[in-house]
């Protein structure tokens, strides 16, 4: 699992899957680049694939340089 940097913080996956879900996830995958820029700032965005709970799995994303982040429900 590759670590990234997140608004000069370098987080996990499960890190990342916390500050978009706003609490730890039961697992979430590695980190990707999504194909997006941020609506906000105009800054690059991660995707990462995280379950917050058994029956769901979610693709959340989150921009490296400030607090916008969404997903995928």
């Amino acid at each position: 699992m590759t670590n990234r940097v997140v608004q000069g913080r370098m987080v996990t996956a499960e890190r990342l899957a916390e500050l978009i879900e706003g609490d730890p996830p039961m697992e979430a995958d590695a980190i990707e680049d999504a194909d997006r820029q941020c609506p906000d700032c105009g800054g690059d965005v991660l995707a990462v694939a995280y379950m917050p709970s058994v029956t769901e799995l979610i693709t959340g994303y989150k921009c490296q340089e400030c607090d916008w982040s969404a997903t995928d429900r």
